[in-house]
């Protein structure tokens, strides 16, 4: 059985069409046709049922091309690791982030980065489906937050936990408190991200547990606009007090919330089963390590 040929069966299977299959192939249809003989005679069994100009997989068939997923894996993941060693620096870098991380985590993480491995194309993209892209292969890494099951290929980096903190002009009497109930926000005029924001998620899961409801919030889909309507006294919102701390905004004041103090977990995914370059490796070093620099400078801030 030659690699080759399981190619070809491959194609076969995506065509299921021998004509399209030898055409994509840039190889005749007799010698495709002869390539899957040599097959099915090795392996003692039909690898497709022939049903008038229609062909269809037979239960063998199906077998092996479950296998000859595994196979093309494995040879893709040997393929990348020994370029890997070949030029280290090189590559591309492809990671997905939540909405409003990137203010956090990535600005001034990326230039030193990008300084640092200047060969490497690096793809920062935002995105609300964080696990399922990296799941798909979509991403090399994913920023978000702990899965509660992952699937066993995927693997969960702790990285930290965040609590949320309210974001109101500090002009405003409840910023002369350092922290308030929960349920006081019910008072106020909240701007939020959308429902599909992981923050917002949070927020609507603490509000169903204290039996609050918010009057009629306002809706902004990028982080620069929803501080805009803080300072400007449009309304409040709820942040990570991470984020807060970390951008300092001398017009907004952040007040801890109380029974409960919204709260996550953030990690770092990626497939167990596909290839880690070294760029990914240093990159989670590098991210890991700016993480307890931005919790050690915010918790000797707070002291």
């Amino acid at each position: 059985m030659e690699f080759r040929q399981l190619q070809y069966f491959a194609a076969i299977c995506k065509e299921m069409h021998f004509s399209k299959a030898a055409e994509a192939l840039c190889t005749t249809q007799s010698n495709l046709s002869q390539q899957i003989k040599f097959l099915e005679n090795e392996l003692g069994l039909p690898l497709f049922d022939r049903i008038g100009k229609r062909i269809a997989l037979t239960e063998a068939g199906q077998i092996l091309l479950e296998q000859s997923q595994l196979i093309f894996e494995r040879m893709d993941y040997i393929q990348r690791a020994i370029t890997d060693l070949k030029k280290m620096e090189g590559g591309r870098l492809d990671i997905g982030i939540l909405p409003g991380d990137g203010d956090l985590l990535f600005d001034a993480l990326l230039v030193d980065f990008h300084r640092t491995y200047p060969k490497l194309s690096l793809t920062v993209t935002e995105t609300t489906e964080v696990y399922k892209e990296v799941l798909a292969g979509m991403r090399d890494l994913g920023v978000t937050t702990v899965p509660e099951n992952p699937e066993d290929q995927m693997e969960v980096v702790p990285l930290f936990h965040e609590e949320f903190a309210l974001a109101i002009r500090s002009d405003h009497p409840i910023a002369k408190s350092k922290a308030i109930p929960f349920e006081q926000i019910q008072q106020l005029k909240m701007v939020m991200f959308g429902p599909d924001h992981q923050i917002t998620k949070v927020i609507h899961s603490c509000c169903q547990e204290k039996g609050v409801l918010l009057d009629n919030p306002i809706v902004t889909s990028t982080l620069s606009s929803l501080l805009m309507l803080v300072e400007q006294g449009i309304g409040a919102c709820i942040l990570p007090r991470m984020l807060l701390d970390y951008l300092n905004r001398n017009n907004i004041a952040a007040i801890t919330l109380l029974n409960p103090t919204p709260s996550q977990d953030i990690c770092i995914i990626y497939r167990k089963d596909k290839f880690l370059g070294q760029a990914a490796k240093l990159f989670m070093e590098l991210l890991q390590s700016y993480i307890r620099h931005v919790m050690d400078t915010t918790n000797r801030s707070l002291g």
